[in-house]
């Protein structure tokens, strides 16, 4: 077999396209048929119809669609058992992640039950689990810590404080706090989603998020320490407390609790053992082992039994009360307060939310509707705030469990909501004993995952350098400057790193792979040829506002023209010359009042030969070609006497309008003057009568001439190839402009290649083109562009460069 594959050959002949002559083939539309006017499209969107209401019903409320179509025998028992499955992991993460929310425990099974009935509606993912969330939690924990800190809740005697805290007083405002954050956040969301706004996760890229998450487990872990140790360091908020609360963390090590150190290392250890032997049994076993609920089962039973509590002073959950909560309005003026945090709990706990939606589609081969994810998203938190619910989002854990143990649809959300409810209503109790210590380890081992992402680390090295250092800077930011401005750093870095690289993308001068029509970067391919007298210029970004200049720039370095040098040097040369044409008038003046002064004074003496400047211009004319002196006419000058007027033209005859002549009078023509009056045509001469001053000009326009480097001649046409360009503003219209005017002033040709309809459209509506810029100076192809730059300009000055054929665009393979 050979080792190279043999591809397919195609030939294609047709005649050069520029853009009129191309939408005069395809009948291009005007501008006012593809875009309808505002009145249009106004009627059009109110405009209603029952096809039209019943789509509009259908995708605001997505549980119309799927569930008339439900098959309790077919999706039945797999959502009953994936939703059992599911619930009995939301007991134990809801209780553990409102720990970090810095709320009291029943709180978060409150979070677990209402979003995830209200995304049931809503919601356009089969397989996500909608409920607590590690990161989410400790976003607002960081909200409720900073507004509701215990300093601001100490008992008072009398007109003493003590160090003693007020705990029912500030876990009552800290639940207030998170509700005024998660409603607010739910209505962020909502808004985003109605003005059709969902793209904005797409600023959210994976090594961003994947950098915020992990950073956000450090400051998970950090929060759990004091469980951990059994100590109370002091609250910190703001920029830098992370840092703060480790620092106050490892002064109290002393005073370690050691039982609950314990309590801690042995949940740790079992659970970590029993995940390892869960993962190794996962393809035998039809559910996953419920470890975390048997160790809050176990935690609960033991502490129970043994007073951990009273007689080691191990921190327990203390009272859950029975019942579900009434709603409430939270408090409107906290609003203020916590709108930033708010807006970056929408977008964090969308972006997660999405990411894994439009996983599990594609795997099951079903679309998720962007927009609609982030108004169910909304309503969930919204609606959830007002039954004091915390911001939720979709959990990864959980959503993996629904979808391996054979979940369809959304119901299995029914059934993970009915264990919920049986425990808050009648179990909730039974866990007032169990060890704050053991849900702080299950926080700990549950961060497995996330601790496992620094290995991003060394794949973004290998991969690309600048994801690692958006990567890298959102871990620092996230780390030092807290939640909330880690993430807008995050963005705005990450955001600025797409504006520097395409204020600074690649130049490069394309071309000709021989034989084809296909033009590539001539630094980086050897095969590839120069077209003689045209050059290709292309740039990897668009041309816009903040790389029009450095465009500019670069199309002047890679074309070899400074521009600047040689305009500045033709106008300096047309000055010249137009001094040199009235010193040359001037002088014909004088040399013509000495010649009817001669006239005059031969008449008066007789025998001296006359000669009639006509006569002599004549026979000149005759006798010169191009101002070149033919060798009988030369011989012929030295026998005229002294008396003899020559007429000498300095520049040759042109249709436009008859040669410039120059006067003189008197003396042998010699060979002298002969090859002086050969520098007449170079354009810089020395007539007799000039100063030194005419002398010291010619050399300097010498050197001038040398400085400009490349010749004006070497190249005829440039094309600019935009077809990596999708728009064009007004900026980087001028700067076309202005290319093409400056390129003019020096007789080089410039065509644009490759543009694409928009952007055709776009340099029309920026009055980009005029009398000397058409459309004829845009092609479809940058091989229709050289076609037509080689016919037209390429056989004058340089040998015939055929790629392919003369007139027809060709392409043999």
């Amino acid at each position: 077999m050979d080792s190279t594959r043999r591809l397919g050959k195609y030939r294609v002949e047709r005649e050069v396209l520029d853009e009129q002559r191309l939408e005069e083939v395809t009948q291009r539309k005007t501008y006012s048929d593809t875009h309808p006017s505002l009145s249009e499209r106004l009627k059009d969107s109110l405009r209603c119809t029952a096809p039209k209401l019943k789509q509009s019903v259908m995708s605001s409320l997505p549980v119309l669609y799927w569930l008339p179509k439900y098959s309790i025998w077919d999706y039945g028992m797999p959502d009953l058992i994936s939703g059992i499955s599911v619930g009995i992991m939301h007991l134990p993460q809801g209780l553990a992640y409102a720990l970090l929310a810095s709320v009291p425990p029943v709180f978060g099974l409150y979070s677990s039950l209402y979003p995830a009935l209200i995304y049931l509606f809503f919601g356009t993912s089969r397989h996500i689990s909608i409920g607590t969330f590690t990161v989410l939690s400790i976003m607002v924990g960081s909200v409720t810590e900073r507004l509701a800190p215990d300093s601001a809740f100490l008992i008072t005697n009398g007109t003493n404080v003590t160090a003693e805290v007020n705990i029912t007083a500030r876990d009552s405002y800290r639940v207030q706090v998170a509700a005024a954050t998660t409603v607010l956040g739910g209505l962020i969301q909502v808004v985003l989603g109605l003005v059709k706004f969902g793209f904005v996760e797409t600023y959210l890229s994976e090594p961003l998020v994947r950098a915020y998450t992990t950073a956000a487990a450090a400051h998970a872990v950090v929060a759990q320490l004091k469980h951990i140790f059994g100590v109370s360091p002091t609250r910190f908020s703001g920029p830098f407390s992370l840092v703060y609360i480790l620092k106050d963390v490892c002064m109290l090590l002393p005073d370690t609790n050691l039982p609950t150190l314990l309590v801690s290392a042995v949940s740790m250890v079992f659970l970590i053992a029993a995940k390892e032997l869960n993962s190794l049994l996962s393809p035998k076993l039809p559910v996953p082992i419920p470890v975390e609920l048997i160790t809050i089962v176990a935690g609960t039973f033991i502490s129970s039994y043994t007073h951990l509590n009273s007689n080691y002073t191990i921190s327990v959950v203390g009272e859950i009360p029975n019942g579900l909560s009434y709603p409430s309005v939270p408090d409107a003026s906290l609003f203020g307060k916590v709108i930033g945090d708010a807006f970056a709990l929408a977008m964090v706990g969308y972006a997660i939310s999405i990411s894994l939606g439009k996983t599990f589609a594609l795997k099951h081969g079903y679309n998720v509707d962007s927009n609609q994810e982030l108004v169910a998203l909304g309503l969930s938190n919204a609606v959830g705030g007002f039954f004091q619910c915390f911001s939720v989002c979709a959990s990864m854990s959980r959503s993996l469990i629904q979808e391996t143990t054979g979940g369809k649809t959304q119901m299995a959300a029914v059934a993970s909501a009915l264990i919920l409810l049986v425990t808050i209503l009648k179990l909730g109790p039974l866990f007032q004993e169990l060890p704050t210590a053991v849900l702080a380890a299950i926080v700990f081992v549950n961060l497995k995952g996330m601790f496992k992402q620094y290995a991003d680390i060394g794949t973004l090295w290998k991969r690309s350098k600048i994801d690692l250092v958006v990567w890298l800077v959102t871990w620092v930011s996230t780390l030092l400057l807290n939640l909330d401005l880690g993430l807008a750093a995050s963005i705005i870095f990450a955001l600025m790193t797409v504006i520097f690289r395409t204020q600074l993308p690649t130049y490069s001068v394309l071309g000709n792979v021989p034989g084809t029509e296909l033009y590539v970067d001539i630094e980086t391919h050897r095969e590839a040829r120069e077209i003689p007298g045209v050059t290709i210029f292309r740039s990897s970004a668009t041309v816009y506002f903040a790389n029009a200049d450095l465009y500019l720039e670069a199309l002047k370095e890679k074309s070899g023209l400074d521009i600047s040098k040689m305009i500045i040097y033709k106008k300096r040369q047309e000055a010249k010359q137009r001094r040199r044409e009235r010193r040359a008038e001037r002088r014909a003046k004088r040399q013509a009042k000495k010649e009817r002064r001669a006239q005059r004074a031969a008449k008066q003496l007789p025998g001296a030969p006359v000669v009639s400047v006509e006569e002599e211009a004549g026979r000149w004319g005759a006798t010169c070609v191009d101002g070149i002196v033919t060798d009988e006419e030369e011989q012929g000058w030295p026998e005229r006497e002294n008396g003899t007027v020559f007429v000498i033209p300095i520049t040759p005859q042109t249709p436009d309008g008859p040669c410039r002549w120059e006067y003189l009078k008197g003396g042998e023509a010699d060979s002298t003057s002969l090859g002086w009056m050969s520098e007449l045509q170079d354009g810089d001469t020395t007539t007799l009568g000039s100063s030194s001053e005419d002398t010291l000009s010619h050399d300097l326009e010498r050197v001038s001439l040398g400085s400009l480097g490349k010749w004006t001649w070497d190249i005829h046409s440039i094309i600019i190839d935009l077809s990596t360009a999708n728009f064009i503003d007004t900026v980087a219209i001028k700067t076309m402009k202005n290319i093409f005017q400056d390129f003019s002033e020096i007789d080089v040709d410039v065509y644009m290649a490759g543009c694409q309809p928009t952007l055709v459209e776009q340099l029309e509506l920026g009055d980009f083109f005029c009398e000397s810029v058409t459309k004829r100076h845009l092609f479809a192809s940058v091989h229709d562009a050289v076609l037509y730059c080689l016919n037209h300009r390429g056989a004058a000055s340089f040998p015939r460069y055929e790629p392919s054929v003369d007139t027809y665009s060709t392409t043999k393979l």
